[in-house]
Parts: structure tokens; sequence; C-alpha cells
């Protein structure tokens, strides 16, 4: 299999912002389709990610625990594509890869640097790019959840915080609340994605909020957000809650600005012997088999919704991510990149 076109494009970092991108931080660029060498694989591009996280490459954020995006360089991020030439036995032409190339449309890779999976597990190839398993593993290998417990997950229609509401409940907590952005984000979370209460981040004194939709306290909170819900959480926790720290969009949204972080009175939090425990995916890349599995199963008889938008081409990536960090969209944003 080869590929009948010389040209590629790509997105690359204009200037570093002070503060939030706009459009003008990109530059779109035409480049050469690159030469494959020996142990390389040549990639189309069907689907690339775009995620909250590329914010702060773009900020070049203190403490990252990743590169930052370079000016003058294609930006970098999850896709899923079609190997159309390959120069390693290891990787077969026609095979579908995931990988960290996206925001281009034909990717040149190190075999090694592809994960090979199965075009026909899911509905759509974006599939592959869901957040499930980071929710996955936030709620049993870093909080432990337990049947039975309330979970709070911020920023819950987002693409993490809705896979791990929902996979709370699939896997028997007692009581699931989440936050969103908007009433209508509220709305979806209790009416499509089977939260058992929610409410609008907006509206304060967030620490009464969450106490109205939980009651009985919160044993596990998933954090996707940081600073006043965090805060807020901490507040209304049990004793022995345990705390998911996977995302930072309250310190994203402020354009990079550092958060106070968890303040208060240190000895509510010894005396309710709370757990904090940041994660990466990566960490817990042994889980992957036993999820799929439990996801394709939950896929196949509706008892998850996968929430999905999706935009088309190249060009509309950089507006995806602006209209992402404003919270425009629901679930997991894609941009398609080919048919």
């Amino acid at each position: 299999m080869t590929t009948t076109t010389t040209k590629n494009r790509e997105i690359r970092l204009a200037a570093r912002p002070d503060g939030l991108p706009g459009l003008d931080s990109f530059q779109l660029a035409e480049t050469a389709v690159p030469d494959v060498g020996p142990g390389q694989v040549l990639i189309r591009n069907l689907y690339m990610s775009v995620d909250p996280g590329m914010l702060m490459l773009i900020g070049a954020y203190p403490g990252l625990p990743m590169p930052a995006y370079e000016v003058g360089a294609p930006l970098y991020g999850d896709a899923v594509g079609e190997v159309v030439l390959s120069r390693d036995p290891s990787v077969r032409e026609g095979a579908t890869v995931v990988h960290r190339l996206g925001w281009r449309e034909y990717a040149l890779a190190e075999a090694g640097e592809v994960r090979q999976v199965d075009p026909d597990a899911y509905p759509s190839p974006s599939f592959h790019l869901g957040f499930g398993l980071v929710a996955y593993a936030g709620l049993t290998a870093v909080a432990g959840l337990r049947t039975g417990e309330t979970v709070f997950v911020s920023s819950a229609a987002g693409a993490t915080g809705g896979m791990a509401g929902q996979i709370a409940r699939l896997l028997g907590a007692g009581r699931v609340v989440g936050s969103a952005g908007s009433p209508e984000k509220v709305a979806r979370l209790t009416g499509v994605l089977g939260f058992d209460a929610a409410f609008d981040h907006h509206d304060a004194p967030l620490a009464e909020r969450l106490r109205e939709a939980a009651p009985g306290g919160v044993d596990v909170y998933f954090d996707n957000v940081g600073g006043e819900q965090l805060r807020a959480a901490l507040e209304v926790m049990n004793v022995h809650g345990r705390v998911a720290l996977c995302g930072a969009l309250s310190r994203q949204s402020a354009g990079g600005s550092p958060d106070a972080g968890p303040v208060g009175d240190p000895l509510a939090l010894i005396g309710k012997r709370i757990t904090l425990r940041g994660f990466r995916v990566s960490d817990h890349f042994d889980l992957a088999p036993e999820f799929g599995r439990r996801l394709r199963a939950w896929l196949a008889d509706g008892s998850i919704v996968y929430d999905e938008t999706v935009l088309d081409g190249l060009d509309s990536a950089p507006a995806a991510l602006l209209g992402l960090i404003r919270g425009a969209y629901t679930g997991k944003v894609v941009v398609r990149l080919a048919r």
C-alpha cells in the first residue's frame, strides 16, 4: 500500500501566547510527505484528539509532565490512522494504529512508537482516542472505589468526566454527582449519562451545592479541575475519602496562573485521613485489556453512552481546541482528518 499524494499539511505553533492562545497562535503549513526509513512507518491520520491539556503545552507552563510545544514546530497529540507504508516487519501496511503524532495529515513514526489496534473493536476508529481508560484507572487503581460509595466528578460533561461518572455507576457506586458549566450540561448529566445529581459550578458557594447533591458526603472525588472545586470537595468529603487528581482545568482556563491549591486547615484533612493522589494513565496501561473487554460489553448492552463531538478537517483543529477550553462541547472532542 502506498500514498498517492506528495503533500502533507500540519498545524504549527506560530507564537507562544501570553495567557490564553488565539487563532493567531497557530499556523497551517504545507510540507512534503516524509520519506520512510528502516524501522519506520508512514501513517495517514484518520482522527486526532483535542484535549484540554494541550493548552498547557502551548503555554509551556512550569512543571509540565511532558515536553512543551515548540514555536515553529508542529503540535503533537493522540491520533489514530492507517499505515500506508511500512519499513518494519512488526507493523503491516493497512494496520490501524494509535500514536502521538496528531495535528498533521500524514505522520512518520518509529514502528516501536505506534500501538496496533483492532479497527472493528468499536463503531468508529475515533473511539480508540477516548479517555475511558483514564477514568477507569482513576476510579479503580488510584481511588479504590468500593460498592455503595458516593462519587463526585468535576467537569463531568467532558470526555474524561462523562466516562468517570458512568463507569463509577457501573462499578457499583451508590451515588454519582457531577459538576458542569451550564444548565444544559447539567441536564445532560442526569438525563442522558445517568448521574444521580449534578450542579452548575458557577452557582456559588460550591461547597453548599455539593452538600445538596451529596447529602451523605463524598467518598471519592475524581478531580479534573482543581481550584475551588477541589477545595469544596475536600470540605464535603467523608472520613477516609480519596481524591484522584487527574486534571487542572481551573489553571488552564486562567491562562496558566498557578492555583492556591487545596488550602485551608490541614487538621481537617488529617482528621478525616483524606488521600490525594495524582496519576497519569501511562502508569496504568496494564489495565487496558481488562478495560477494553468491559467497555465493549457496556457498549454492546447499551449500559454506557459514548459521548463524542466530531469536527471535520485539519483547518478546524485550532478553533476546536479553543472551543473546548471555553466549554463549547460535550464529551470527547476529535477532528476527522480523512474518511
